[in-house]
């Protein structure tokens, strides 16, 4: 099992050997905005390198929206992502399951991960597998609630759709963490990533705060126990500073 940490863009190599991370995770352009991924300095030494990645695709996007003006510019999002994220040789491009706003039919959410899937599958498909992220809150969301994941994958699992299971998001929307694992793994059949983050705030909190194992509100044997259980690469999105305690601590504890 390998474990690793979500590091800067700019030396991720260097960030890998510092924490003694066997995984790594980062974005390649700004979580905040609508900037496109630009090609990577260290590009051919990850692809050569003994360090399995992954790619976070930016905070903005929105798949799931009804706003033509959100959902377009997200659907192109992922697909310049996913291209330059091959060019580093990722194992996935995360991207968060998004939401539709007040009032709006979930369902034509759900159609809108479809039709993204459907148009690039005609388009030869995506370079790197898209593995969809639960999230912590909001009542339109489509990767909150396990339910509503259900009725996403019934969309989108045939075209291969991965699974990134933040274990944080989990707790504050108020899916228990016990047994986590088989329930995801019953709706998606895969859980191709962990996000191994403890919760500063309380369950059902709906509140995406992340703290290092042990400093939060989660039972560090139980995150230790959906590590267990997943049999999935692991990345901490914890605060720096711990990132290195928090790896060793997964280690022991798997004796790994």
């Amino acid at each position: 099992m390998r474990i690793g940490a979500h590091v800067g863009v700019d030396d991720p190599l260097g960030a890998a050997k510092q924490r003694g991370a066997e995984v790594v995770q980062f974005f390649l352009s700004n979580p905040q905005s609508w900037t496109a991924a630009q090609p990577h300095p260290q590009a051919e030494a990850l692809r050569a390198a003994d360090i399995e990645v992954f790619v976070h695709a930016p905070y903005v996007v929105n798949v799931a929206s009804l706003n033509n003006r959100i959902r377009i510019p997200s659907r192109k999002a992922v697909v310049q992502q996913a291209g330059v994220a091959a060019q580093v040789g990722a194992s996935g491009l995360i991207v968060h399951g998004g939401h539709v706003t007040k009032g709006d039919d979930p369902a034509e959410g759900v159609a809108n991960w479809r039709k993204m899937f459907e148009r690039q599958a005609d388009a030869g498909g995506f370079p790197v597998p898209i593995l969809i992220e639960n999230t912590a809150g909001g009542d339109n969301a489509m990767a909150r609630r396990f339910d509503m994941l259900a009725r996403l994958w019934d969309a989108v699992g045939e075209f291969g759709a991965g699974f990134c299971l933040d274990t944080c998001h989990a707790h504050a929307a108020g899916e228990e963490l016990l047994g986590v694992v088989d329930r995801v793994k019953a709706i998606t059949g895969r859980i191709d990533l962990v996000h191994l983050n403890d919760s500063r705030d309380d369950f059902g909190s709906s509140r995406d705060r992340h703290a290092n194992i042990g400093a939060g509100t989660i039972d560090p044997d139980l995150l230790v126990a959906v590590v267990a259980a997943a049999g999935a690469p692991v990345v901490v999105e914890t605060p720096p500073e711990g990132q290195t305690d928090d790896i060793t601590f997964l280690r022991d504890k798997l004796g790994g």
